[in-house]
């Protein structure tokens, strides 16, 4: 696969890169493969996190295949990820079988030989192209976790991602790094511009100010059942700048570097975490509650 590599980095701070693959469509052998590969060339780029976009192991309309390509996040696929990673952290996106034997789209984060979190995407979009609740049941919490060298992070799947109540409760666990995974192809094209991509990047910036922290969205490319995904990974500073881009619709590794004191200094700047009223959103939301539920 050809790959663009592109860094932008400060001389400090942490090493992320963007997997901005194409899996293949139920081929979980092969996808694993190309994760091992995407790996050593960002351990080879001293990379301390690598992340992959939504259902990397397995592509996205997956539909009735679902329970024949769902994996255990302790099973051997993950081991051998997590094996070849070694010191670096990675994010992988795969189907999970519970042992109901219900099915979740996730995005599990591992590191130091073993899995930390486990996000269940929460927000199934059945609309337009979109049939995720038929096949998926939705996971019900958005929880943030402590890492060795990233600080308290958050994970959002796709169209967790467009949920603003997603993002204040983001803010409300005080996260440093948040993560999006996503599987959005080609909508609203306008000449050159893909609309899509621009909402993508508008929310980006949006919330890395809003939470004073930093986001990093990894999309994938190449196509399925006729549909074009568009790529164009971001990782962005919570001051709300660009810190790296990764092509449209090519394949890519871009690595991104970070300034940890740069948190510092937009969390002096901009306080918003220090001065939410989270009692204030707590009742608000009940009183909602009360007068249209009961």
């Amino acid at each position: 696969m050809e790959r663009n590599v592109s860094m932008t980095d400060d001389g400090a701070g942490r090493r992320v890169a963007l997997a901005q693959i194409a899996p293949a469509l139920g081929d979980v052998p092969r996808n694993l493969a190309l994760h091992l590969e995407q790996i050593e060339a960002a351990r080879r780029q001293h990379a301390d996190l690598i992340v992959f976009p939504e259902l990397s192991l397995t592509g996205y309309f997956v539909r009735d295949m679902v329970p024949d390509l769902a994996l255990s996040p302790d099973g051997p696929e993950v081991r051998q990820l997590i094996d070849a990673a070694g010191p670096m952290a990675i994010v992988v996106g795969l189907i999970e079988e519970s042992p109901r034997h219900r099915f979740y789209n996730v995005a599990l984060w591992a590191e130091g030989g073993r899995v930390v979190h486990v996000h269940r995407k929460v927000y199934l979009p059945t609309y337009g192209l979109f049939d995720e609740q038929r096949y998926f049941a939705a996971g019900e919490r958005f929880v943030a976790f402590e890492t060795a060298r990233f600080g308290r992070v958050g994970i959002l799947l796709c169209e967790d991602f467009w949920h603003l109540s997603a993002a204040a409760v983001m803010q409300a666990e005080e996260i440093d790094l948040l993560i999006c995974p996503s599987d959005s192809p080609v909508r609203g094209v306008e000449g050159p511009n893909v609309r899509i991509s621009e909402t993508y990047e508008q929310l980006s910036k949006a919330f890395s100010q809003l939470l004073g922290a930093t986001v990093i969205v990894v999309n994938r490319v190449g196509f399925e059942d006729g549909l074009c995904f568009w790529g164009g990974s971001i990782a962005v500073g919570p001051d709300g700048r660009t810190i790296a881009q990764a092509p449209m619709l090519d394949p890519s590794l871009t690595l991104a570097a970070f300034d940890s004191l740069e948190l510092r200094r937009q969390r002096l700047i901009t306080p918003l975490g220090r001065d939410e009223r989270l009692l204030v959103t707590i009742e608000e939301f009940n009183r909602i509650r009360r007068k249209r539920y009961e």
